[in-house]
């Protein structure tokens, strides 16, 4: 193995997508980066972590986690499947509402716009009004009375 790789990624028979560090990382750091990439250690397996959630679009998590550490100027080791310079990204979940993307932008355009028929805010007054009541107390009769 290269001394410039920091972490390799794979898959595995009973953890499904895992992800480990080599000596040139220290553990802590691993650690820290591969749980912000959603890895969490395989318990009685030390340096092993493991996709959370793998059914969730794991081959599409595990090849942005390959990514974002690349980003970062680390050396990643991978296999083919995920590694995301060597293999095509799976399609974007489409939309399930039996429209293709043309009949919703046309949809859209035709519709009226939430927007449409809004009144504007009131307009503010120079001064604002405080938002507590004055204590002090003025005379309410002719100038220059007390009472």
């Amino acid at each position: 193995m290269d001394s410039s790789t920091h972490f390799t990624f794979g898959t595995h028979p009973d953890h499904g997508f895992v992800a480990t560090a080599t000596a040139a990382m220290p553990a802590h750091l691993a650690h820290w980066f591969l749980v912000r990439e959603q890895f969490e250690p395989v318990p009685d397996q030390p340096g092993l972590f493991r996709l959370t959630e793998p059914e969730r679009d794991g081959p599409r998590r595990t090849r942005q986690a390959v990514h974002d550490l690349r980003s970062h100027g680390y050396g990643v080791q991978t296999e083919v499947a995920l590694d995301p310079a060597a293999s095509a990204s799976p399609p974007r979940p489409v939309r399930s509402n039996g429209l293709s993307e043309r009949s919703r932008i046309a949809q859209a355009a035709a519709g009226r716009s939430p927007q449409h028929g809004m009144t504007p805010p009131p307009a503010r007054s120079a001064l604002p009004e405080p938002s507590y009541t004055p204590t002090a107390r003025f005379p309410t009769s002719a100038p220059g009375r007390l009472r």
